[in-house]
């Protein structure tokens, strides 16, 4: 393990954790509440916490390749993001939830390669975000931009085949949001579903 974990490690346990020490115990004893859940990509460039600027308890946060959400099968496979999905709107109680995908990333630029041989695993997953490909498209800048802002869509539309989402979102109990983070410029674009554009989000 590198050293400067380490130094954080310590940094946090001498001037962080003090800080929070109350917090943290009423989360060990009232357990967690968040309000929202934030399905983001696991790309090491996103932070949702310093985004956002909230702190422990605050959002359910589940990540991986490319913000995907894969459709609801109800088999007995392994389904990690599903299983995130079914505990933060059943268990938790979510109201929110943020699908948030992010400019420059890495999975939607990998929908216009040829899948690698050698990365089955990795090549599976990304046929989840094949909808928001523009086919026959060189990937250009402008096209990848247009194919971020398609995922982000496509991810809301099959949150919606969860029946557990749909039942809640017909209920006015839970909201869905689509968020394009556009990592060079700090900046939020959420999607506005009535007009298909993104439009800034908490900017004055």
């Amino acid at each position: 393990m590198t050293e400067h974990l380490i130094a954080g490690l310590r940094q946090f346990r001498k001037e962080t954790f003090p800080r929070f020490r109350e917090h943290y115990q009423r989360l060990v004893e009232e357990g967690q509440r968040p309000t929202t859940l934030f399905l983001g990509c696991a790309d090491s460039r996103i932070v949702p916490d310093l985004l956002m600027q909230t702190g422990p308890g605050e959002l359910f946060i589940i990540r991986n390749m490319g913000a995907f959400v894969p459709p609801f099968e109800p088999d007995e496979g392994f389904h990690g993001t599903s299983a995130g999905i079914e505990f933060a709107v059943l268990t938790l109680g979510v109201t929110d939830v943020v699908v948030c995908g992010h400019s420059h990333c890495g999975a939607i630029g990998a929908l216009y390669d040829a899948p690698n041989p050698h990365t089955p695993h990795i090549s599976r997953w990304l046929t989840l975000g094949n909808g928001a490909r523009l086919e026959g498209a060189s990937p250009t800048p402008e096209v990848l931009r247009e194919t971020e802002r398609r995922s982000v869509a496509l991810q809301l539309e099959r949150l919606l085949g969860y029946p557990m989402v749909r039942t809640r979102v017909e209920e006015g109990t839970l909201s869905l949001h689509g968020w394009l983070y556009v990592l060079e410029e700090g900046r939020v674009l959420g999607l506005d579903v009535e007009t298909g554009a993104f439009v800034p989000v908490g900017e004055d």
